[in-house]
């Protein structure tokens, strides 16, 4: 996943990242500042980076990113549902791990996807909302639509919360 500092130059601190609304939810609280401080060390993942995953906003209580079709897809050209359940999974996760705080992981137990519409171009946008924030698991619901808006996959992530 990648985020871009607001000057376009790569740095070591992730900055906000950019989106196209004007209202994003972004971490506030010094604990979700903290976890994605600790994550600049470790960034977030070469599967998600590989995919061309990128972070609109983030937070405990939303987090949205997007995704390419192109070199995403399976032999018909269609968007591969695997990739729409690595999509859900790192956003879900990034959630996860901003509720749990910088001294605890994020471990996913179960995902399900269910895959409602085929896409063949463009980008799709995963919304995740906590389903259920506690202090040793946390799940989260995933829509994944494509660029009207339609649906593309729903999905559901519990994680497992425990210290580092």
């Amino acid at each position: 996943m990648s985020t871009t500092p607001a000057d376009g130059a790569p740095g070591d601190a992730p900055a906000p990242p950019r989106t196209a609304h004007a209202d994003a939810i972004l971490p506030t609280t010094d604990s979700e500042l903290a976890v994605i401080e600790s994550l600049k060390d470790v960034g977030f993942g070469a599967l998600p980076d590989s995919m061309g995953i990128e972070i609109l906003e983030f937070g405990a209580a939303r987090t949205v990113a997007r995704m390419p079709v192109t070199g995403n897809t399976q032999p018909y050209g269609l968007l591969h549902g695997g990739a729409s359940a690595v999509l859900a999974e790192s956003i879900g996760s990034l959630a996860a791990a901003l509720h749990a705080g910088p001294d605890r992981i994020a471990l996913g137990l179960e995902l399900n996807c269910t895959h409602h519409r085929a896409v063949r171009e463009g980008h799709v946008v995963g919304t995740a909302t906590p389903l259920v924030r506690g202090r040793s698991v946390a799940s989260y619901s995933i829509s994944i639509a494509d660029e009207d808006g339609r649906p593309v996959c729903t999905a559901r992530l519990t994680c497992l919360l425990r210290d580092r």
